[in-house]
């Protein structure tokens, strides 16, 4: 049996829309194994939402366009998924389903196509590739969609920066926060984005968290999407507050996420719990390091 480990993943950091995500130690596991016929899914791991047992399953639909792709014949499958990454909360559960999807159905082929090869499938089935890159390289993936392929590339990660995940008690869709933006910007804010992209890939490089909070700025989907975060804006004051070197909305939402230094992350994991605490909706605020490793095989 091939077992799979894939990490939850944060992309749109701040002004990175589509672009620019990280992975952290948070996993998905699903186990896979050829069986004689049909499919067998298992689902470990409850959720709020249900995970389909059928051929509707993500991870099985993944494993199948594999194997048309390379003009093979699915077999037989058996799946088990256990899922400890939120689902529709803006934190790559469906990234993982197909990061893992497409590496289980490469092992159980023999290996036809390397990591490279996997990468540009995921971006192309996701149709961005800021969740699947740090799910399949691990850390800090810049990347971007061309005409014929994807191009990307891997950053370090600062080895004192945590991430602080604040996951609250209601979804928001990738289709619902999609439909709030705007058809176009202006010049200016396109501007705006463009400089503090690069800003933010510097200041991660060489570690200088005083650029963090303006690197951070957005102006193209943040702000359209707070409306469908209560309290958004005030967490992020309050974080900033807290010594949070910045904060910013995971994918489409609904959790949020701020970067500490691990020298702060004590007092910010006492002081956020307490405020939290005291809002409308629940939030589960969990503290969690990089994932430096990404996707993980191993047989069984």
């Amino acid at each position: 049996m091939i077992h799979i480990q894939i990490p939850a993943t944060s992309a749109n950091m701040g002004p990175g829309f589509d672009s620019i995500g990280i992975a952290v130690q948070l996993y998905n596991h699903i186990w896979v194994e050829e069986q004689t016929t049909g499919l067998t899914i298992e689902v470990k791991q409850k959720q709020a939402i249900p995970v389909p047992t059928d051929e509707t399953n993500l991870i099985y639909q993944t494993m199948k366009y594999f194997y048309d792709q390379k003009g093979l014949k699915l077999p037989g499958i058996h799946i088990i998924q256990e899922d400890h990454i939120p689902m529709v909360r803006g934190l790559g559960s469906s990234a993982a389903c197909i990061v893992g999807g497409l590496f289980a159905a490469n092992e159980l082929a023999g290996r036809p196509c390397d990591k490279e090869e996997l990468a540009q499938m995921a971006a192309k089935l996701e149709g961005h590739p800021d969740n699947s890159n740090p799910a399949i390289f691990g850390s800090m993936v810049v990347g971007a969609l061309g005409e014929k392929e994807m191009k990307h590339v891997r950053l370090e990660l600062p080895e004192d920066l945590i991430f602080a995940i604040m996951v609250p008690d209601f979804p928001v869709s990738t289709e619902k926060a999609r439909s709030v933006l705007p058809d176009a910007y202006s010049r200016g804010d396109m501007v705006f984005n463009a400089s503090r992209a690069a800003l933010l890939v510097a200041s991660m490089l060489t570690g200088k968290y005083e650029n963090f909070h303006v690197a951070m700025e957005d102006r193209v989907h943040q702000p359209y999407r707070s409306a469908l975060i209560p309290g958004m804006n005030e967490i992020f004051a309050h974080a900033k507050e807290l010594g949070a070197v910045a904060s910013y909305l995971s994918g489409a939402g609904s959790t949020l996420m701020a970067m500490v230094t691990e020298e702060k992350a004590e007092e910010f994991e006492r002081g956020m719990s307490e405020y939290l605490h005291q809002l409308e909706h629940h939030w589960e605020l969990t503290l969690l390091k990089p994932d430096m490793e990404g996707v993980k095989i191993e047989r069984e």
